[in-house]
């Protein structure tokens, strides 16, 4: 039975990928902060599906999270799904430069040092995947959050390129608006998104999970956002920043 470890496991994405690949019978490993939440995540997902589901609390903004996690993935898994991640409320100038650095531990380090922990035994094994979730924010230009997420597509793109194994895959997943908490855990007004821009959290790790199998190094997962990502690309950059300024997240 394959296994599959999911960072920000317990809610929106992270819980949509969970219950996919339980789905697909896969066995999970699902790390986030709240110990309870994951608690109780693993066993519905156990009662559920019948797979084994672990929890591995862990915070990914700290080096003993990290390195928690880390440690797991060396043992071996057959994917990877690294989801965690967070925003700010109000523009980069309005925020304190420690929170915006533990954005950059959380989007960058902790992706960059658990890609690393697991790709070695999945290249010994001549198969396996990471997903890294980053957003359509990437193509645009606002502040930390989507310079990390940049940072996510180009790191996961290098990274395809370079893995000589033809099963090993690594892909950048770049969703849109996505009905999650993640815009109220961060008190993001959403009120002015028209509905037809929002996505499933379902459909968008069900698309993932296609593309991956494409061996696509990016991926984004609906025609709407890929029209606008396609029409971002021809715009020259300063107008793309002014946009970006304008509309806001």
């Amino acid at each position: 039975m394959p296994t599959a470890l999911i960072t920000g496991a317990t809610a929106g994405l992270g819980a949509a990928f969970a219950r996919r690949l339980a789905a697909d019978g896969f066995s999970l490993v699902l790390v986030a902060r709240d110990e309870k939440r994951l608690v109780e995540t693993a066993d519905t997902l156990y009662h559920r599906y019948g797979v084994r589901a672990d929890a591995l609390a862990a915070d990914l903004s700290a080096e003993e999270g990290v390195a928690a996690v880390e440690k797991r993935l060396r043992e071996g898994v057959d994917l990877l799904v690294n989801n965690a991640g967070f925003a700010h409320t109000g523009a980069a100038l309005d925020v304190p430069v420690e929170d915006e650095v533990t954005m950059l531990r959380v989007h960058c380090e902790a992706v960059l040092r658990l890609t690393m922990a697991a790709l070695p035994a999945m290249r010994a094994r001549g198969r396996g995947g990471v997903i890294n979730v980053a957003s359509v924010a990437a193509f645009f230009a606002h502040g930390t959050y989507s310079a990390s997420k940049a940072w996510v597509v180009n790191f996961s793109e290098s990274l395809a390129a370079q893995v000589p194994e033809p099963r090993v895959r690594v892909m950048a997943l770049c969703p849109g608006f996505v009905r999650t908490e993640f815009h109220e855990r961060a008190a993001i007004d959403t009120s002015g998104i028209p509905g037809f821009m929002w996505l499933s959290a379902d459909r968008v790790a069900g698309a993932a999970m296609r593309d991956l199998a494409r061996g696509l190094p990016v991926s984004v997962p609906d025609p709407r956002y890929k029209a606008i990502v396609g029409v971002s690309r021809y715009i020259p950059r300063g107008v793309v920043a002014r946009v970006s300024a304008l509309i806001g997240r």
